[in-house]
């Protein structure tokens, strides 16, 4: 069934009231499909199937939602439905919706869980708020390093159904330290007799709790690992950064940087659900600093307003220019902004990065201003098309070293690279183009 079909169907059902109809959808959809179609329906219709659902199935469509649907649907819930669904979610995705949730909110959820899970949610909510802690689960199956096999299986089947995760076990010295992990599919075809300290990889990747959580995840997808330990300032075991939150956490990163390349703020929520105002405030701001920005290009007009008067001609090729230009900058932009988010480039790579983009640029405008050449002559005549493509030349290489240079310069001084976006590298290239662009008609032109 398609996707457009399968929300009108659950639209119909809850607007007919047929409870039995809407149970029966439940039951033939799945979790993440049920939690989808939840974030596309208005609030007060989307209360009405998730109270429907099956206790052993709430919990995997709450999980599927992002928090603030997940607080939408907390509010719409009677205080023993409400604690019971907080108490059973995982640690790290509790604290989560509490750390976004309004303080009465997370006021109330905190007073119903009981101490055991209040306790670790308020470990995890001590953490920085972009930081590993903030996403690690605490539910882990500890091995210490004196343990043989075949007794860390018993460990591992007496302890693992209340951990989040198996297939990667920490192993511990005395006081927590981490040695290293060991994965279960190891202990599954050792001796029984092997000591854990002689099967342990200690050369295992492992991530302070503090570190920023998107280095973490790119780490994870680097790495190929299905979990990264993760320890405090003493080298202290404290939880496993898993791979289902790193795609999360990459998908979000991703998400917002492509936002801000495209000169806008990040909107966090599932788009059908956000409103207009909410889109345009994203927007507007940024389309107000590149209108701002834009004004120098027109201050570059009339500057040379008497190079244009004297060769209409030029004013023919100026959007060409500038759009040319700018599709070189943002091509350089986007390229070095992925780069250094996936760890490719760093901000020590400057002096190479400009090297290699100037080259690229000059290649790219050398065969441009081939076909330039070629058009301009036959419009205008080969003195003003001699202008122009040496000018495609000068100013791609131009836009090549600046949309490749200013992510880096960002990163440098602390500023997300992403909100050098391509749009401010192209209003600025077009500023700085059309001034080498008349620069170099007053020189082969003589005016």
């Amino acid at each position: 069934m398609a996707d457009g079909e399968r929300a009108d169907e659950l639209n119909e059902l809850v607007e007919n009231n047929d409870l039995t109809g809407i149970r029966l959808w439940l039951a033939e959809h799945r979790p993440y499909e049920i939690a989808d179609e939840l974030t596309r329906m208005a609030d007060r219709d989307a209360i009405i199937p998730f109270r429907l659902l099956d206790k052993d199935r709430e919990l995997e469509v709450f999980e599927e939602l992002d928090p603030g649907q997940q607080q939408i649907v907390l509010s719409g819930l009677r205080d023993t439905a409400f604690h019971e669904l907080l108490e059973e979610m995982d640690p790290d995705d509790r604290a989560r919706l509490i750390g976004e949730a309004p303080a009465k909110v997370a006021t109330r959820a905190l007073a119903g869980l009981s101490p055991a899970e209040r306790k670790m949610t308020a470990a995890l909510l001590g953490y920085p708020e972009d930081s590993v802690g903030r996403y690690m689960t605490p539910e882990t199956v500890i091995l210490h390093r004196d343990l043989t096999v075949g007794r860390a299986l018993e460990v591992v089947r007496a302890k693992g159904a209340d951990a989040e995760t198996i297939y990667t076990l920490p192993v511990v010295s005395d006081g927590r330290r981490l040695m290293g992990t060991v994965s279960l599919s190891d202990l599954v075809i050792s001796d029984d007799e092997t000591v854990l300290k002689d099967l342990v990889d200690v050369l295992a990747p492992r991530v302070r709790a503090t570190e920023p959580v998107e280095d973490a995840a790119r780490l994870i997808q680097e790495a190929n690992l299905v979990s990264l330990p993760v320890v405090d300032s003493e080298e202290r075991f404290v939880g496993l950064f898993t791979f289902d939150d790193a795609l999360e956490v990459i998908e979000a990163a991703d998400s917002e940087d492509m936002a801000r390349q495209s000169g806008a703020s990040p909107v966090a929520e599932h788009y059908v659900s956000v409103g207009v105002v909410r889109l345009v405030a994203a927007r507007v701001v940024w389309l107000m600093l590149l209108i701002v920005a834009a004004t120098l290009t027109v201050n570059v007009m009339q500057v040379f307003e008497d190079t244009l008067e004297a060769v209409t001609a030029l004013a023919m090729f100026v959007p060409m220019l500038i759009g040319t230009g700018g599709n070189v900058g943002a091509q350089s932009a986007t390229a070095i902004v992925r780069a250094l988010a996936v760890g490719e480039v760093r901000v020590r790579d400057l002096p190479a990065v400009i090297w290699k983009e100037g080259r690229v640029g000059l290649l790219l405008g050398v065969v441009l201003a081939v076909l330039a050449l070629g058009i301009g002559s036959l419009l205008v005549g080969f003195d003003v098309a001699l202008v122009v493509s040496c000018s495609v030349i000068a100013v791609c290489t131009w836009a090549a070293i600046i949309g490749s240079s200013m992510p880096l310069l960002a990163r440098k001084v602390g500023v997300d690279p992403a909100v050098v976006s391509s749009p401010m590298v192209a209003t600025l290239v077009d500023a700085t183009g059309l001034i080498i662009y008349f620069s170099i008609a007053r020189v082969v032109l003589g005016i």
